[in-house]
């Protein structure tokens, strides 16, 4: 019987099939452009493998082609009749996540992986902070994700995809020690790894080696195909570090040629949430606004996310609305959210409605006020979805907030139980990370 990369067994017989669905898996493992294409060829070799057909469908969804998303899932729906128990398990859980019904997906991935754990494209749905863990909008999704990958280490071993994502969840709850050799091997042994750079530039973000991420990302990211699904955000965060360092010139770079180009090939998400947080930080900065940029960005969020849903992207549409001054639009879209946490279908809750009226209050000079709506939600930000590099923009904006409003010492105590290690916020009013006497 023929068997995947990782011992599983597979229903095609034909080896063609198996080494061009290898191929497509690990594609979409390692971030990288060509999935589909290596799917199509493992269909044409056998029409009848179904785990190729809903390889493509998560290929397809990844690039936003939910049309051809949605073939793909009827046919391999269509071939389970006979299917072994594995199969069934891990189509129904894409079933489930094509169809939005994200609480039982995660629920189904729980018991598949209890069964299968070395089933690798399923359990990347739960492994990273963009999957359906860290997007789960729960108090302590960082810990339950390496809660959830913990045990599963021993059947990876070293494996490079494994460690990539598992030294990242450890990262993020300040593990790095511990974090460090998984990445490490994981790019020493598949250097064009997108996840594992992304994980090595969250590690040099967490232990404030500004320097060490930028020389990273400027020798990595050629090895990169500019249609791969984290282009535009590795360049996110060579332009984040590239703020830190005070260099804004090379950060509008990148903000142009990468993370907020037309031509931008991530998810519709990524663009705005890179794009917007990167201004917004700019401006904490000291730096000046840009309003045409804004602008275009409103425009996209309006044509792109028309309604809220999902909260890494919900809470940057709030900036861009804050941004702008259109406290109207905020309120709009602040009460929708609402609506759906009344409905019990916004684990997150009240955090993000407060935490994007707080970005309207300081857009407005109102310091007092925002700091009245951020200070409460700062314990739950984990919950508005994203990494800690991306919700520490929150935090940047509750410090600049003290400062606007003379409210110095609660500045240096925010700062003084700051976690330790990523480099000082780049917030106007600050001197070497202590703010500024009057």
């Amino acid at each position: 019987m023929l068997k995947d990369r990782y011992g599983l067994p597979l229903s095609t017989t034909v080896a063609a099939a198996r080494d061009a669905y290898v191929e497509g898996v690990d594609l979409l493992l390692t971030v990288y452009p060509g999935a589909a294409a290596a799917f199509d060829r493992a269909i044409a070799a056998d029409p009848g493998f179904a785990l190729a057909h809903i390889g493509k469908a998560r290929a397809s969804q990844l690039t936003g082609n939910l049309l051809a998303m949605r073939e793909s899932l009827a046919t391999a729906l269509g071939l389970t009749d006979g299917a072994s128990a594995r199969d069934t398990s891990h189509i129904d859980i894409f079933r489930l996540l094509f169809s939005g019904q994200a609480v039982a997906a995660l629920a189904a991935i729980r018991a598949h992986v209890a069964t299968w754990p070395r089933d690798a494209l399923v359990l990347s749905l739960a492994a990273n902070q963009g999957g359906l863990i860290g997007m789960s909008g729960l108090p302590g999704r960082e810990q339950d994700l390496v809660d959830f990958l913990e045990p599963l280490a021993p059947h990876y071993g070293e494996d490079w995809w494994f460690e990539a994502h598992y030294g990242m969840a450890l990262s993020e709850i300040g593990r790095h020690d511990a974090a460090r050799p998984k990445i490490e091997r994981s790019l020493a042994q598949v250097r064009r790894n997108a996840y594992a750079a992304h994980a090595f530039t969250h590690l040099c973000y967490e232990t404030g080696e500004r320097d060490s991420g930028i020389a990273f990302m400027r020798d990595w990211l050629p090895l990169y195909d500019r249609g791969g699904g984290l282009f535009g955000h590795l360049n996110w965060h060579l332009g984040l570090f590239e703020l830190h360092a005070g260099n804004l010139d090379a950060g509008l770079r990148l903000y142009n040629d990468a993370f907020c180009s037309d031509d931008h090939r991530g998810a519709v998400h990524q663009k705005l949430s890179d794009s917007s947080s990167f201004l917004w930080r700019s401006e904490l900065a000291g730096y000046p606004r840009d309003p045409a940029r804004w602008a275009k960005l409103i425009d996209y969020a309006r044509e792109k996310i028309p309604r809220p849903g999902f909260s890494l992207a919900d809470w940057h549409v709030a900036l861009a609305f804050a941004a702008s001054g259109d406290d109207a639009a905020l309120e709009g879209w602040v009460q929708a959210i609402e609506e759906l946490a009344k409905a019990g279908r916004y684990p997150s809750g009240a955090t993000i409605p407060a935490v994007a009226r707080g970005f309207a209050a300081f857009q407005r000079g109102d310091y007092a006020a925002a700091i009245d709506m951020i200070e409460p939600m700062l314990p739950d930000r984990e919950r508005m979805g994203g990494s800690r590099a991306q919700v520490d923009l929150v935090e940047a904006t509750l410090l600049r907030a003290y400062l606007g409003a003379g409210r110095v010492a609660e500045a240096r105590h925010l700062l003084a139980r700051r976690r330790p290690g990523p480099a000082i916020l780049p917030v106007a009013g600050l001197e070497q990370g202590v703010p500024a006497q009057n």
